[in-house]
């Protein structure tokens, strides 16, 4: 079976093209549970990768961030961009599943459950061409920044990500 014939995946192709979004998943060869395996794959700078980073914010509940492949998270910032009362924590395999609906290594920037407050690092903007994982970990798709934004309705945290 391919990877793209997988239910994530599917879930991911469908909330692109109900966000309007043109972009079609691609499937790679070689992993891309990494941004580092992703960058490689694809044969792109590592900071053109988008992580989807799950953070667990008080008791119950999650933020994504999605910060560049070269650049780490900030709590701090994320914490003050989205307004959260305290400093989140990185989410657990099972958080991570249940709020977004995919496993470490595939989540998507988008297609969850129920909606997220999503942040971004603007520093992806360095990059035309950007690479977001897709469901799945040998799939990915392409976006660019304002695209991502407009797909995510994500908020542009400055300094969320730290290089």
């Amino acid at each position: 079976m391919s990877p793209l014939d997988n239910a994530s995946v599917r879930r991911v192709q469908a909330a692109l093209a109900a966000a309007g979004s043109p972009a079609e998943i691609v499937a790679l060869a070689e992993t891309a549970r990494s941004a580092a395996d992703a960058a490689k794959a694809l044969g792109v700078e590592l900071g053109a990768i988008v992580k989807s980073l799950v953070f667990a914010k008080g008791h119950a509940g999650a933020v994504i961030a999605l910060v560049a492949g070269d650049r780490r998270c900030d709590l701090t910032a994320l914490a003050k961009g989205l307004g959260l009362e305290e400093t989140p924590r990185r989410a657990d395999a099972e958080l991570v599943r249940a709020t977004t609906g995919y496993a470490i290594g595939g989540v998507a920037p988008l297609g969850y459950p129920a909606p997220l407050p999503v942040a971004i690092d603007p520093s992806l903007g360095r990059f035309a061409r950007l690479w977001a994982a897709a469901g799945h970990p040998h799939c990915v798709f392409p976006t660019d920044l304002a695209e991502l934004v407009r797909i995510t309705s994500a908020v542009a945290v400055a300094e969320l990500g730290q290089a």
